[in-house]
């Protein structure tokens, strides 16, 4: 059986495109499993700050944030938001701004990291997207964010103490440098096979055309090496 394809993604949990993604990327990639049984992919998520000097408790709406962020009129803001939300929408998310809080998110990739030990990153980083964007949930606190660890299977008093300590902070930081290792400047950023690169939300036929090109590229090589240890040469 032929191993999983490696899905390395950078992506940070405040990113609504991270998001939408994020299903774009399953839909993609549920078409390229259909093809064959022994389609499968293998996902890893790292961490992307695109904010890192926001506070953990802003104070004020996801339109305050953006206007004096991005230095935009609040009426382009909402403007953009209303697209956002339309595009999320088209791969069934709901997503809601105007209960969103905005916060620190290096805290929840300590435990996404916390999460991968365990073997439930996939499953903490979906309720992490879904707290934040469609529940109103605070991602930014140690307390708030033990919960939804918890809600995942994880152990929450380990989850707090993991949070105190940092001791997945490295992790972060380590993701963080190779990603500008890679150049990659924004995300979603997916690494696929550890040898093409796709950069943000695309469609979800893209991701099954590349997916299946590094499948067929896997299968021709086989066939090569296949004929080299027989003595059959073309």
């Amino acid at each position: 059986m032929s191993e999983p394809i490696k899905i390395d993604i950078w992506s940070d949990i405040a990113c609504p495109w991270c998001y939408i993604g994020k299903r774009k990327f399953e839909a993609g990639s549920g078409e390229f499993e259909q093809n064959g049984e022994e389609r499968a992919v293998e996902i890893e998520y790292h961490s992307f700050e695109l904010s890192p000097d926001t506070p953990v408790d802003f104070d004020g709406s996801e339109i305050d944030f953006l206007a004096g962020h991005k230095g935009m009129q609040a009426s382009q803001v909402t403007q953009m938001l209303e697209r956002v939300t339309g595009i999320a929408s088209s791969v069934g998310l709901d997503y809601d701004f105007d209960s969103l809080k905005h916060t620190n998110t290096v805290k929840a990739h300590e435990l996404l990291h916390f999460a991968k030990t365990q073997g439930k990153q996939l499953e903490l980083s979906e309720r992490l997207f879904k707290a934040y964007f469609t529940e109103g949930r605070h991602i930014g606190r140690i307390a708030d964010l033990a919960d939804l660890a918890a809600e995942v299977g994880l152990d929450r008093a380990a989850a707090v103490t993991a949070l105190q300590s940092e001791q997945f902070l490295s992790d972060v930081r380590a993701d963080q440098s190779l990603a500008q290792e890679y150049g990659i400047q924004g995300v979603p950023f997916f690494v696929i096979d550890g040898r093409y690169g796709v950069s943000g939300a695309q469609d979800a036929s893209t991701f099954a055309q590349v997916l299946e090109q590094v499948w067929t590229e896997r299968a021709d090589a086989d066939g090569v090496a296949g004929s080299e240890q027989s003595g059959v040469h073309a």
